[in-house]
């Protein structure tokens, strides 16, 4: 007996190695070795945690509360508990199942049954047990181990979901926060406006009355004024309704959302490092995520050959069992038991080779999602650098536009006061500089905008990560 135990704890040791599936490792990307508008650096602005880069103080606490408040944050992270729990469960099958089973029971035979109880037998009995079962599949062949890879795998990749949404969430916050202080400023703009076209049509009114202009120059100063009082009232509907956007966001029922300063006076730099290409499969969430999926259905692969081999399991008893209930736990009433089962697929129509081609096909889908991602990403930064320079140029344009349209005005306001021309210079003029102005807040917003899309596009936005969690011991031995 002793030879025996001896033999079924070798035989595990010498073929725990062979395990089956290719071993993962990360596949060639070919990425640019600079910018296509940018010199490529070591340093990138996504090295900045976002309170550093906004240096708003009422837009960093909105961060902050939408960080623990919003929803899919909060989704994302049980997400993450979940496949922690999955992950613990898959990996409990690579130990021994222990079970603890215990009977009792009063017993009468029959006297007249297919078996009866002989005559002047004892018709009535006890019985007791109390055994400790033992179950184990032995992971010859790396089943158990590459599902736990997997699983393992996937627990990584809900956590760079969850890192993926907080930076999404940071971006999107300090979006619509800029949004509405756009919206705040061109209303103001318009407010002006609208009380200079009030005055001008006051003006216009007793220029007619009195007989100086004709009525059309009366009238197109009230066109002039109901035109931009319907800007005002479009954008007093639309202030409370980004302030309703925020207010999800930020985990919240709909209200209003405080303010610190305007756009003008958020300064934005002239040009920011977006550091080397190559850093991007190792900074953005949503590519690292991809290539946890690809690791996962690396494994899977193995998991899947691994059915095409024998399945060995060992099991066990040791207990005690009795017919009296004082002799239950002595030494006589022992017993035990130690055996092994196998089980060989001999055939199921090609079930398990389809299964292996499932897993290999799934490979191939992820290992294409995982490139696709890295090209999505390299797109986003070069978009985002051509974005920010060009909206910085733009942003100076647009300003330079309002100050000359600021003279025009001035000059043809002369004029026509000076009886030189008639009310639609004036007319003229004052559209222009109107649509200036709104243009000129656009482009601030716009570049700010586009700031925070070249930060989020690096994968910018939190601070370093945490260690973490331990996984599984790099699965080493034979491929097939």
């Amino acid at each position: 007996m002793k030879r025996l135990l001896s033999v079924l704890w070798v035989v595990p040791l010498l073929l725990v190695s062979c395990t089956l599936g290719p071993n993962y490792s990360r596949p060639p990307v070919e990425t640019p070795p600079a910018w296509r508008d940018n010199t490529a650096l070591d340093n990138t602005i996504a090295n900045l945690p976002w309170w550093e880069l906004f240096r708003d103080p009422v837009l960093e606490d909105l961060i902050r509360t939408a960080l623990v408040e919003n929803k899919d944050v909060r989704i994302a992270a049980e997400r993450i508990v979940e496949a922690r729990a999955l992950y613990g469960f898959t990996k409990a099958d690579l130990y021994p199942r222990v079970d603890l089973t215990g009977d009792g029971a009063y017993l009468r035979g029959s006297e007249r049954g297919l078996n009866p109880v002989p005559p002047g037998a004892d018709t009535e009995t006890e019985f007791y047990r109390l055994s400790a079962d033992l179950a184990w599949e032995i992971d010859f062949f790396g089943r158990l181990r590459r599902a736990t890879e997997a699983q393992y795998a996937l627990l990584l990749s809900t956590e760079e979901a969850r890192r993926a949404v907080v930076i999404a969430l940071v971006a999107d916050v300090a979006r619509r926060y800029v949004e509405l202080r756009d919206l705040d400023r061109r209303l103001g703009i318009a407010r002006r406006t609208l009380a200079s076209r009030q005055e001008y049509r006051e003006l216009a009114r007793i220029r007619f009355e009195g007989g100086v202009t004709s009525e059309i120059d009366f009238r197109q100063a009230q066109a002039e004024y109901h035109r931009v009082e319907g800007t005002v009232l479009d954008l007093e509907r639309q202030i409370p309704q980004k302030e309703n956007e925020i207010s999800v966001l930020l985990g919240r029922n709909p209200g209003a959302i405080p303010r610190a300063g305007s756009t003008e006076e958020v300064s934005a730099p002239p040009a920011v490092p977006a550091g080397l290409p190559s850093d991007l499969i190792e900074r953005r969430p949503d590519v690292r995520e991809a290539e946890e999926i690809l690791i996962a259905s690396n494994a899977r692969i193995g998991e899947a050959k691994a059915l095409l081999f024998p399945r060995i399991a060992l099991t066990g008893s040791f207990g005690f069992a009795s017919t009296e209930i004082d002799q239950w736990l002595t030494a006589p009433a022992q017993a035990w038991s130690i055996g092994g089962s196998l089980l060989q697929p001999i055939f199921n129509a090609g079930q398990n080779r389809r299964r292996v081609e499932i897993s290999e096909s799934q490979q191939r889908q992820a290992l294409y999602a995982y490139e696709k991602s890295i090209q999505a990403a390299l797109r986003e930064v070069e978009d985002a650098i051509v974005g920010y320079r060009k909206g910085g140029e733009l942003r100076i344009s647009t300003a330079a536009r309002a100050s000359a349209e600021r003279k025009v005005l001035h000059l043809a306001e002369l004029r026509y006061r000076g009886g030189v021309t008639g009310y639609l210079e004036v007319l003229d003029s004052q559209r222009s500089l109107f649509n200036a102005e709104l243009d000129e807040s656009l482009s601030i917003r716009d570049h700010l905008i586009t700031l925070i899309q070249f930060y989020k596009a690096l994968g910018g936005g939190w601070p370093p990560e945490a260690p973490k969690e331990e996984g599984p011991e790099p699965i080493a031995g034979t491929q097939g």
